[in-house]
């Protein structure tokens, strides 16, 4: 008996001497942290790497599509711009000119996003080869670098795959910086991107300018369209309608930012500069940005509240507006950028930013346009929705009126770059439906 006793007091003394044993100093405990710390970088880092390389797999086989089946527009006779003493591209005809607004484009650039991202830049390419305008305006969102859309945060790759594009289809473009160009989380800013854009050896086709210095945001500029006289029959604003306010970083609360009071005093003194430089007469102009003035809800609820009529101040031209519960997104602040276009000639303004919204009405004289949109990524479902999808033609006559309308992507007069022949109007559409109920379909 007294030798099993101590047998098991052997045995527990030994698994206490063990225990001791193992016991961990403080250096070591820091050593055991350190090594798991970098295990977990590691593995963090290998599948950063291995989603990098699957992004840039996805980028190029896009980049593939460019290359291999865009080919260059087919002009009778394309315009050249020039610049002029001040700085500012310039337009001389004596015929029609022909403004092309694409909206909301939205490449992700990832490996999430590729096949909307081919959709989007085949429907971009296909309505500007058939329509052939002077100039694109494009007003924001080209890029969606939104990691769970697309799994990158590399807004340059997306913005470079759209250049590419442009370049290759040899049309004469520019832009208004959107909010999802340079989210917060980008890995570029805005000034990076429109550097990249002004590059004129990879892009001599791109109009884009950074503007001044002094005066708020990235990309605000003037375009002059002039006869062969030497008179402006037309200017052309783009304006940096900027991203979030207060606190809204990520923009999940709608605080969306607008046209800024400096950028309204540029506006006017340019404006001034023009008419002076128009021999003292005031040129008429069109104003592009992406975010909507809160004018646009002004006149839409004027409108609604008179029954869907049109009122003194208010005029309807076409479309909806088809975001749930008709939202008009735009800023809770407003210094003054549409009194100022009423008060200095401009008579159209054209944005985007609202995906299903595609109305245009004319408020107080002055013209307010919703682009339609490209959209294949951002809204949940969309790539099923083909009413919306589209682009805005824009006719600036010889005496600087100027006249707009909406295509619709899905229609006869544009001939898939992707597929080489003419789209069936009535099965793409079921196609593209897919069976989902589309907002902007008639009542």
């Amino acid at each position: 008996m007294p030798a099993e006793v101590d047998l098991k007091t052997s045995k527990k003394k030994n698994k206490k001497q063990k225990k001791e044993k193992v016991k961990k100093t403080p250096k070591q405990k820091f050593f055991t942290f350190l090594k798991v710390i970098l295990v977990i970088i590691l593995i963090i880092g290998l599948i950063a790497g291995v989603i990098a390389i699957l992004n840039f797999t996805s980028v190029k086989a896009n980049q593939k599509f460019v290359d291999d089946m865009i080919e260059p527009v087919k002009y009778e006779e394309q315009l050249e711009p020039t610049l002029d003493d001040n700085g500012r591209y310039t337009f001389t005809c004596d015929r029609e000119f022909k403004v092309l607004q694409i909206t909301d484009v939205h490449i992700g650039g990832g490996v999430l996003s590729s096949d909307n991202d081919n959709m989007a830049l085949n429907a971009v390419a296909a309505m500007i080869t058939a329509e052939k305008p002077d100039l694109v305006v494009v007003t924001g969102d080209v890029a969606y670098p939104v990691p769970y859309s697309s799994l990158s945060f590399n807004n340059k790759m997306s913005a470079k795959l759209f250049a590419n594009m442009m370049e290759k289809l040899g049309v004469y473009w520019c832009l208004a910086f959107g909010n999802h160009d340079t989210e917060i989380y980008s890995y570029y800013d805005r000034k990076a991107i429109s550097s990249m854009y002004q590059n004129k050896e990879a892009y001599p086709h791109c109009l884009l300018q950074s503007g001044p210095d002094d005066v708020d945001g990235e990309g605000n500029y003037v375009i002059n369209v002039k006869n062969s006289d030497g008179a402006i029959t037309q200017s052309l604003f783009v304006f940096d309608s900027h991203s979030y306010t207060d606190g809204d970083y990520f923009g999940i609360k709608w605080k969306y930012d607008c046209i800024h009071e400096k950028q309204v005093e540029w506006y006017k003194n340019t404006v001034a500069e023009l008419t002076k430089e128009n021999g003292g007469t005031q040129p008429k102009s069109l104003a592009f940005f992406h975010i909507p003035p809160q004018e646009m809800r002004d006149a839409f609820e004027e409108y609604t509240k008179a029954g869907n009529k049109d009122t003194e101040n208010v005029k309807y031209k076409y479309g909806k507006i088809a975001e749930g519960g008709q939202i008009i997104c735009c800023s809770n602040y407003n210094y003054g950028i549409f009194d100022a276009f009423a008060a200095n000639g401009t008579q159209g303004v054209f944005f985007g930013h609202d995906h299903l919204n595609n109305m245009s009405l004319n408020y107080k004289g002055v013209q307010l346009t919703y682009g339609m949109s490209i959209d294949y990524l951002a809204y949940s479902g969309i790539n099923k929705f083909g009413l919306q999808r589209g682009c805005t033609p824009i006719t600036i006559y010889t005496d600087g009126t100027f006249d707009n309308m909406q295509e619709n992507y899905y229609q006869d007069k544009y001939v898939s770059v992707k597929e080489k022949e003419p789209v069936d109007l009535e099965n793409e559409m079921s196609d593209v439906t897919g069976g989902v109920s589309n907002p902007l379909a008639e009542d």
